[in-house]
Order: structure tokens, then sequence, then C-alpha cells
């Protein structure tokens, strides 16, 4: 029993992937600590806890969609800039369902700020850019594409729309036109 070599870094990744195979709701140190075959009490060196891990993990999953929204965004602007960050969410949800469950975690105080949730935020500041929008309707903006992108990720990854057509490729492409639409028509206060 036991296997060197086991560091955070390390734990969170497995964490991670086992995120994306059981759910995230089902990571724990105690279904980690089986993963490695090692006593449980052997990773509390590396994490305090399994709300530690969870938080890691949202982190790295933050981290890792933050990368690809900025490489997705390189060179874009208005619609095109607003489908290849949406697409990046709704991609990475489909690859990584547990990590994508993860980055909707409540963090504390202090893990938001340690955390690069404000890149997120900058990258849809930065597709706002192309629609004229001024505070605080930029604010409103912001928080309408993240509802609407994350809304309709998390029921598509739940099967809401599994049992009727049109096909949820379509709606998704229907949807970000009606997007584009309204930020380009802003409604006037």
């Amino acid at each position: 029993m036991g296997r060197v070599g086991l560091s955070t870094e390390r734990l969170t990744r497995a964490g991670a992937e086992l995120a994306d195979e059981v759910g995230f709701e089902q990571v724990t140190v105690s279904a980690l600590a089986r993963q490695f075959d090692v006593k449980v009490a052997s990773l509390y060196s590396h994490v305090k806890n399994s709300q530690d891990l969870k938080t890691r993990i949202a982190l790295l999953a933050l981290e890792e969609l933050a990368d690809r929204g900025a490489a997705a965004l390189a060179g874009r602007a208005g619609k095109d800039a607003l489908a290849a960050l949406a697409n990046v969410y709704r991609d990475y949800a489909r690859e990584h369902p547990g990590r994508y469950a993860a980055a909707q975690l409540r963090l504390t105080p202090e893990a938001a700020a340690a955390s690069v949730g404000g890149r997120h935020a900058q990258m849809t500041r930065a597709i706002l850019r192309g629609y004229d929008l001024s505070e605080p309707d930029q604010t409103h903006a912001v928080r309408l594409l993240g509802s609407v992108f994350h809304g309709y990720i998390t029921l598509e990854l739940g099967g809401g729309f599994s049992h009727s057509a049109p096909d949820t490729q379509q709606t998704w492409t229907r949807i970000l036109d009606a997007l584009d639409a309204l930020l380009r028509n802003w409604p006037a206060q």
C-alpha cells in the first residue's frame, strides 16, 4: 500500500479527472485515497479536506477555461468573439463535465480573489467592446451572457433538451444569433 510522488498538484489533477468520470459532487479525499491505494491520512499533508480539494479543482477548471477562452478570442470581435467564447464553455463542459461543474463552485472571498475568475469577466467585457455598451449596461450584459451560456449548458448536460426537436446545436446557434442582435440593439434606459 502507498505510492510515492503524491503532491497537491497531482491530487488536484486526479480529482479533476475523477470529477469528469463520476461527477464533481462525488469527489472526496477518501475517493482519491482509494484511487491511489493509500490511506486517507496520507493525503492530508497535501489537501486539508474534501472542500479544499474541491476548491482546488474549481480553480484548475477556471484556469483551463480562461486559457482556452483567451486563445479562442485572439483576433476576433463582435459576433465571432461572442460565439468563440460561448463555444469554449460549451465544448469544455462536454469534454470535462465534472470540471465544468467545479467551475461553478461558490468560492470563499479569499479563493475567489486568488482565482482567474477576473479573467473570465475581462474576456466577456472584451467581447462587449464590439457592441459599444457603457456602464452599467456592460455589467448587465456580462451577467446576461453568463446566465445564458451557463444556464443552457447546464440544462443541455442534464438532458433537459434530449427529448425534443430541433437539435440542440440549432438552438445554440439561434441563441447566439439572438444574443448578438440584442447586444447590437441594447435597449436604452
